[in-house]
C-alpha cells in the first residue's frame, strides 16, 4: 500500500447521474477510514452536493462526437492532455485506486492510472454499458454494475463484472424508511414531475396540459412538485395556473428524494439514479426514457420497472397529453394499483449498494471495507 490510510481517488463526469453514485460510494469508503479524492470536468467542479472529498481536481475532457474528423481529433487530444494530467495527479497523491463512474470525463484518470500501475475498477450504472465505460473495461480490475448483465458489455470482459447495485446518497437512504403515503378517495393526491438532473422541457408542457383534461374534483386534490428547467419556469406556471392546479415548480430541489417519498407517482425521466432512488424508496412511476442515445440506455432501465409492474412507460413520442390524462385518471381512480407498484419498485431496490462496491474494492486491494469502522 501507498500509504497506512488508503487513498482512493474516484472519476465522474458533472452530471447528477455520474456524481451522485460517486458521492455515495465515496461516503461509504470515508466510512472505512478511506481518504477521497475526486477528478473530474469544470462542471462537478461547481456541483454543490456534499462530496465527502479532500480535494476535487479538475481535468481536461472531451466527448468524441459528430461526423468531423477534425472535431474528433480535438476531442482525442484534449483526452490525451488530460491522461497526462491525470499521471501527474496520481504520482503526486498516490492513490491506492482510481474508480471511474463512466462518461468520458472518467476516461484520462483511469487512462491515466494503467500508466501508472494503479488498480482500477469501473461502475456502470445503466442497464446499457456505456461507450466511455466499454473503451477502458479491458484495462481495469473490475467493473462494478447497476444492473444485473448490462447490455453491450462484451462476453471476453463479464468475467470481471459484479452486480452490486447503484449506491445512493445518504438523502435517499433517510426517504426509504418513509412507508408508501395512504390513498382516500377525497384525499391530496402528490404528483411529482421531474426531468433529471438537467430538466426535462417536455414535462413542463405535456404535465399540465394532461391535468388540464382531468375531472375537477381530481384537479382539487392534486398537489405537484414539478422540477423543470430554469428557461421553462415562467411558461409551466402559467400552463399550471390555467389547468386550475396547485403546483409547486422550481429549477431544482435540495430534498429531491424526501420528495419521492411524499409522492404517490412520480413521473420522469429513466436515468439510472432516477431508477435506483424509485426503487429503494418504493414508489410508481411514468417513465419516458430520454430519445435518441446511441445507447437507447433509459429505455433499458426503465424496462427493469416495468417487467417488475413498478413503472409505465412511454416512449417521448407517444407522450402527449390525452392518453397521459387517460392514464393518470385510470392510476388516480384506481390506487390499489398503486400501492402494488411501490411494492414493486421497492423488491427492486438494492439500498446498501455503496456497502458492497466498497467491499469489493477492499477484496481487490487486500483490504478490510466489508463494514465501517467504529468510532
Amino acid at each position: 500500500m501507498s500509504s497506512p490510510t488508503p487513498v482512493i481517488l474516484l472519476a465522474a463526469g458533472g452530471t447528477g447521474g455520474h456524481l451522485f453514485p460517486a458521492e455515495a460510494l465515496a461516503g461509504a469508503l470515508t466510512a472505512r477510514g478511506a481518504v477521497i479524492h475526486l477528478a473530474t470536468d469544470h462542471r462537478g467542479m461547481a456541483y454543490g452536493g456534499a462530496f465527502p472529498a479532500v480535494a476535487r481536481h479538475e481535468i481536461r475532457a472531451a466527448t468524441p462526437s459528430g461526423k468531423s474528423p477534425l472535431s474528433l481529433l480535438k476531442a482525442i487530444l484534449v483526452l490525451v492532455r488530460g491522461a497526462l494530467q491525470s499521471y501527474l495527479l496520481i504520482k503526486k497523491i498516490k492513490p491506492d485506486a482510481v474508480i471511474g463512474f463512466g462518461g468520458y470525463p472518467s476516461v484520462p484518470p483511469l487512462i491515466g492510472a494503467v500508466l501508472a500501475g494503479v488498480p482500477t475498477f469501473i461502475h456502470e450504472q445503466n442497464g446499457v454499458m456505456g461507450r466511455a465505460n466499454r473503451f477502458v473495461a479491458p484495462f481495469v480490475n473490475a467493473i462494478a454494475t447497476g444492473f444485473e448483465k448490462p447490455k453491450a458489455l462484451s462476453e471476453k470482459y463479464a468475467v470481471k463484472a459484479h452486480h452490486v447495485g447503484n449506491p445512493i446518497r445518504p438523502l435517499v437512504c433517510e426517504a426509504m424508511e418513509i412507508p408508501y403515503p395512504e390513498l382516500y378517495p377525497q384525499s391530496e393526491f402528490h404528483l411529482l414531475v421531474t426531468g433529471g438532473s438537467q430538466g426535462a422541457r417536455v414535462m413542463s408542457t405535456v404535465v399540465p396540459e394532461a391535468l388540464a383534461l382531468l375531472s375537477d374534483d381530481i384537479k382539487a386534490r392534486l398537489r405537484v412538485t414539478h422540477q423543470a428547467r430554469g428557461d421553462d419556469l415562467e411558461a409551466a406556471k402559467a400552463l399550471y395556473g390555467r389547468a386550475g392546479v396547485i403546483a409547486d415548480i422550481r429549477a431544482f430541489f435540495d430534498d429531491l428524494p424526501m420528495r419521492i417519498a411524499q409522492a404517490h407517482l412520480v413521473i420522469g425521466r429513466a436515468g439510472a439514479s432516477t431508477i435506483a432512488e424509485l426503487a429503494v424508496i418504493g414508489r410508481p412511476s411514468i417513465l419516458v426514457p430520454l430519445p435518441g442515445s446511441l445507447d437507447q440506455d433509459q429505455a433499458a432501465n426503465a424496462e427493469s420497472l416495468a417487467q417488475r409492474g413498478a413503472a409505465l412507460v412511454i416512449k417521448q413520442s407517444d407522450f402527449t397529453a390525452e392518453p397521459l390524462a387517460r392514464h393518470l385518471n385510470e392510476l388516480i381512480t384506481h390506487p390499489d394499483r398503486l400501492t402494488d407498484s411501490s411494492r414493486a419498485a421497492k423488491s427492486a431496490g438494492i439500498a446498501d449498494a455503496a456497502e458492497r462496491f466498497a467491499a469489493l474494492i477492499g477484496e481487490n486491494l487486500g483490504l478490510d471495507f466489508s463494514r465501517g469502522r467504529s468510532s
